[in-house]
């Protein structure tokens, strides 16, 4: 079999995993369009071991890593993105850009207007009923 067959599919497999990053604003399809781009790679690992002939098959060890940390990836990915859901109601990538600390509030001050949960802090705690 000849190389360009699976290292043509790598690069679909691939090109369609970075416009899925690129494209979409659901966190769980970047999550899978991550993925995918992973799977192109590991088909890439694992034709050029086949190719080369390693007596050790570094290709396939690697892929077997891969494997692995991709495994990982989306294991603590899913966790941060049903942890958002539950907190915001959505999983919408343009919306989760609110995420990020400003101002006194990263500095962790916890005084009255200094962006803690004072008295004066506006926003409802953990017990309070939103209206």
């Amino acid at each position: 079999m000849h190389l360009a067959y699976p290292a043509v599919l790598a690069v679909l497999l691939f090109c369609t995993g970075l416009y899925g990053v690129l494209a979409r604003r659901n966190a769980i399809l970047v999550l899978m369009s991550v993925e995918l781009m992973l799977n192109a790679v590991n088909l890439n690992l694992v034709a050029f071991d086949v190719w080369l002939r390693d007596a050790l098959h570094a290709g396939q060890a690697l892929t077997l890593f891969t494997i692995t940390i991709a495994a990982a990836e989306i294991g603590i990915g899913l966790a941060i993105v049903l942890l958002v859901y539950r907190n915001r109601g959505t999983s919408h990538i343009d919306r989760l850009r609110a995420l990020a600390e400003t101002g006194t509030e990263a500095a962790g001050a916890a005084g009255p207007g200094s962006g803690g949960t004072g008295p004066d802090d506006p926003r409802p705690t953990r017990g309070e009923a939103t209206a």
